[in-house]
């Protein structure tokens, strides 16, 4: 599956009612941490088909990165049934990201 740009738009549609667990990437382009993030969660996307992968740029949707209470970028939720059921800040590895699933 192919990672989805999240907006404020199609939020409700894409992660609340998701059927699927749902991992959120907020980043933005001018963050050097949030790139070295990227390839990984690009990666996850394609081999997971059991969830759905997001990414909010916090730049262009700043209201939902307040809805999560985003400080600092990256940052990685993963949402089940509407709600956080996990969370961590900063570059991390594919196995930690992973274990958060």
């Amino acid at each position: 599956m192919s990672v989805i740009h999240i907006n404020k738009n199609n939020f409700q549609n894409k992660v609340l009612n998701s059927e699927k667990p749902v991992l959120l990437d907020f980043w933005a382009p001018w963050c050097g941490p949030c790139r070295m993030v990227s390839p990984i969660v690009d990666e996850i996307a394609a081999e997971r088909g059991d969830i759905k992968v997001g990414k909010v740029n916090v730049d262009e949707q700043p209201e939902l990165a307040a809805q999560f209470g985003v400080m600092s970028i990256p940052t990685l939720a993963v949402m089940k049934g509407g709600k956080v059921v996990n969370q961590i800040v900063g570059a991390r590895p594919k196995a930690q990201i992973l274990a958060m699933l």
